[in-house]
Formats: structure tokens, C-alpha cells, sequence
């Protein structure tokens, strides 16, 4: 069954099945790039998750050492700042645990030193589901954000699932693991949505942590875009607010 949303859907595209079928408690995984990308990709969406009962966690591959242009502001002062920032925003949603690889900010590559790092993550958190950066969005999207997502995909499929991938892993103790599920964020084309309508006030209670990047806007004005523009995206399924992905699925 294709999984774009009818008007009246036998089942809510905001509850992803777990790997056999039934409903229980699930553990998802965030990979994206910076700090603040998962909040405004997907913040509604993991506090309704962390509602719902959900274990979350966040791996980012920087720690946006970069996103400042105060004089005077180093790169490593900027790393704490944001890192703080970010484990004060998660810890608003309800997420577990934040993990910083520390690439530095603008120099992302896909490099199988990467890929072997998301593997790790994957096969210690053992995730149900991934929610990380569409690589294929069509149009302009920050480098870093395609090659996270690109090398997020592959960590998934097939490397952290293959006992041949990586297999000093498996020396150390971590097993392989499968992913069954992945939703791709900032996508030009969702066919996945999340019923977010009663969590924008978390969205934005987790934003505004990121004082360094969102500080000086003016709450009720952050809170009229991101209103209007989850309200657009709810147009497609018929819901009030939503968050869209496209679900890459392998049954």
C-alpha cells in the first residue's frame, strides 16, 4: 500500500508499524547536521514520539562551529555554545541523548570513516527508525545536510544491517541491526505525514533554546511562520499542523 495519505486513511501516517506489525513502544534516530536541524525538520514530530512513549536520540555529524558571525567568536567557544543549546532543546522534546561527532561545521564529506561512524551509533542505539536529511531534495540544500543524509542512508542500508560491514564492530560487542524504516526530512517530495497539531508549542520551546541562532526573533512572530507553514503542509492530509517526510521502507 502506498504510503501517501488519503483523506481517510485505514491507518494514521503518524504511527509508523514496527518490525512486526504491532503497536508498542518504539525507539526512533535522528541524524542530521546541526545543531537546531532536527528541531525545525522534525520537532513536533519527535514530541509527540517522546509523548507517545517513544525513545528518541539525536546524532549530529557537526556541531555548527560556523553558524556566527559575532566578532570576536571562535569556533570552539561556538562548539559549546551550540552543543549546550541542542541538549537543552532535545531535553525539552523528551529525547534520551545527543551524540556530536564534531566534523567540523561546512566540511562534511561521505567518507567511509563517516559511514563507519553512523554505523557504530546505529548498532549501539539500535533504532526502529531513522529520521534524517533527504539527499535527493531537488534544488539548492547546505552540503552538509545532503551528505549527512546521503551517508545516514547508507549506514543503514546495507552497511549496519551486513555482519561483512564494518566488522570490527562486532569485536567490540555491537551486533548488527536492522533498520526497517526511514523517513527523509526537508524533502521536496513527502509522501508521510505526522499529526503535529497539538505540538507547536513544544517545536518552539525547543527552537528557542537555540538562542544563538533564533534569539533575537520575536517569539509570537517565530511561532506565526512555523504555524503557517505546518498548516500548509497539513493541507495535503487534513490535518491542522503537520510535519511531512518521504518513508523509504524495506518491509
Amino acid at each position: 500500500m502506498s504510503p501517501r495519505a488519503d483523506k481517510k486513511p485505514k491507518r494514521k501516517r503518524s504511527d509508523p508499524q514496527s518490525k512486526d506489525g504491532a503497536d508498542g513502544p518504539r525507539h526512533a534516530l535522528v541524524i542530521v547536521a546541526h545543531p537546531d536541524d532536527a528541531e525545525f525538520l522534525c520537532g513536533g514530530t519527535v514530541a509527540r514520539w517522546c509523548s507517545e512513549g517513544w525513545t528518541v536520540d539525536y546524532v549530529l555529524t557537526t556541531s555548527g562551529d560556523m553558524g556566527s558571525k559575532e566578532e570576536g567568536m571562535t569556533r570552539k567557544k561556538l562548539l559549546a555554545i551550540r552543543e549546550k543549546e541542542q541538549r537543552a532543546a532535545a531535553k525539552a522534546l523528551g529525547v534520551r541523548d545527543c551524540t556530536f561527532l564534531r566534523i567540523p561545521d561546512g566540511y562534511v564529506e561521505d567518507t567511509v570513516e563517516l559511514r563507519g561512524k553512523l554505523v557504530r551509533e546505529i548498532r549501539r542505539i539500535k533504532p526502529d527508525l531513522v529520521v534524517t536529511w533527504d539527499p535527493f531534495r531537488r534544488g539548492f540544500n547546505h552540503r552538509d545536510h545532503r551528505l549527512t543524509g546521503q551517508a545516514a542512508l547508507d549506514a543503514v542500508y546495507p552497511l549496519a544491517r551486513n555482519p561483512l560491514g564494518f566488522p570490527e564492530h562486532l569485536e567490540e560487542g555491537l551486533e548488527v541491526h536492522r533498520v526497517n524504516e526511514v523517513l527523509l526530512a526537508g524533502t521536496d517530495q513527502p509522501d508521510y505525514y505526522v499529526d503535529v497539531s497539538k505540538f507547536l508549542g513544544k517545536k518552539i520551546e525547543a527552537l528557542r533554546e537555540h538562542k544563538s541562532q533564533i534569539g533575537q526573533a520575536p517569539p509570537k512572530e517565530l511561532q506565526k511562520r512555523l504555524r503557517a507553514r505546518m498548516a500548509e503542509v497539513g493541507k495535503e492530509p487534513g490535518y491542522k499542523l503537520a510535519e511531512a517526510f518521504r518513508r523509504i521502507s524495506w518491509g
